[in-house]
């Protein structure tokens, strides 16, 4: 509480002095069933609560986002929830080079993203950057607190940044990342072989890696991204990843695909003892633009285990409306048959938008294995009747032998608001 305290005071400067404050507030209801059994389901009413605040002073800015889940009747586990996502101080283009970001804030990386508390400072100079960050995983359900063995739940790297050639960007980044199991206790036996209870403490697992990325891009031409990773722990590599698109006329774009990769572990986990193998995927794809309303599309797709293969097709359509789209699996991961229809339109500026979805899937996990169906509907409409002000109603309808006839539904209001002083 204390450091809540102290920060709160470290920001209030910010808030009295900023010249802009802007942000958005959401208040969203959702309604589910869950079932304890097959014949017995219980329905519950989920409100949430969503704050975005961002208060600018010239280069200097508070970006906050902060969440209330609680449910309306049946009570949840943990209920009721307060999550506190982002509240970090930035300083923008200090010295015309220099970002800073202090607090919790949003991390993006090449092998493990999400949210930390800590510091990320960002150097800039011409073509270059240089990115470095540390700080704390967050406690469970993003409560406002600190953990208290940073020692062996932190995360820290760098990045650096490079645009030596027009079209050509490349990128090399350290990263590492410590998490601390909770303790628990198991029944073990003796030497007597007798039962007895054991606190087991685990060592610190972590993910360390080195990655680099490339990306090339001739507009309307070319478009070609590759990333590869090296896991430190273990020695290897952990990933090669290219994707790409050529242009081979103004309406015909060709794709392709592939990636290699090991299962990330943990170091010190005990699924590290498992014998585990890579996989190989592989695609390919042609889209035709016939206009600027409709673009059909086509991707042949296949996966290749240890000694096992899986194939998927898929067939569509983009439209000025929506989108509609055929797919099939079969192999090692299942057989699947997809098809999907999705279609929205805006009416009077943006003031109505009604959309309408539904999909039918047919699937079993083997070849012998039994066929299951399911079929989903999805309807609703977004109304903007001011600026500032949204409304979002949508309902679900899903039915299959495991939920039957389950109906949801979502209503949300959105304001968005800024304000100079």
């Amino acid at each position: 509480m204390k450091k809540i305290i102290l920060s709160f005071l470290i920001i209030l400067p910010f808030m009295i002095s900023a010249q802009n404050l802007n942000g958005r507030i959401t208040s969203s209801f959702y309604s589910f069933q869950r079932y304890d059994n097959l014949q017995k389901s219980d329905a519950y009413l989920r409100n949430t609560e969503a704050l975005n605040f961002n208060f600018n002073y010239d280069k200097f800015s508070l970006r906050t986002r902060v969440n209330f889940e609680s449910n309306i009747g049946v009570p949840l586990d943990s209920d009721p929830r307060l999550r506190f996502y982002n509240l970090y101080l930035e300083a923008r283009d200090l010295f015309d080079m220099v970002t800073i970001k202090l607090g919790r804030q949003p991390l993006f990386a090449p092998v493990s993203g999400g949210l930390f508390d800590g510091i990320n400072v960002k150097v800039k100079y011409d073509k270059y950057a240089l990115t470095g960050f540390f700080g704390g995983n967050l406690p469970a359900y993003q409560k406002l607190e600190f953990l208290k063995d940073l020692g062996d739940n932190n995360v820290l790297g760098a990045r650096f940044d490079a645009n030596p050639v027009d079209h050509l960007n490349l990128a090399v980044s350290f990263y590492d990342k410590n998490y601390k199991p909770m303790d628990y206790d198991a029944l073990r036996l003796d030497e007597n072989l007798d039962p007895i209870t054991l606190l087991i403490q685990q060592n610190s697992n972590q993910f360390k890696f080195l990655s680099g990325e490339a990306a090339y891009e001739l507009p309307g031409l070319l478009d070609i991204t590759t990333a590869y990773e090296y896991d430190l722990n273990y020695n290897e590599t952990s990933k090669i990843e290219a994707t790409g698109k050529y242009w081979a006329t103004e309406d015909i774009g060709i794709t392709g695909y592939f990636n290699w990769r090991e299962p990330k572990i943990r170091y010190n986990s005990i699924f590290s003892v498992f014998d585990f193998g890579h996989t190989e995927e592989y695609e390919g794809g042609l889209d035709y633009k016939y206009n600027s309303d409709l673009t059909f599309f086509g991707k042949y797709g296949y996966v290749k285990y240890e000694e096992e293969n899986s194939s998927r097709l898929t067939l569509g359509a983009y439209t000025g409306i929506g989108s509609i789209s055929f797919r099939k699996s079969f192999g090692y991961a299942g057989e699947l048959d997809n098809i999907s229809l999705y279609l929205a339109k805006s009416y009077r500026d943006g003031l109505v938008t009604p959309s309408v979805g539904i999909s039918y899937t047919s699937y079993k996990l083997t070849k012998d294995s039994e066929t299951n169906n399911i079929t989903s509907v999805l309807a609703g409409v977004n109304l903007r009747p001011w600026k500032t002000w949204s409304f979002d109603f949508q309902t679900q309808f899903s039915n299959n032998e495991i939920y039957r006839d389950d109906f949801r539904f979502l209503f949300k209001i959105n304001y968005w608001f800024t304000t100079k002083f």
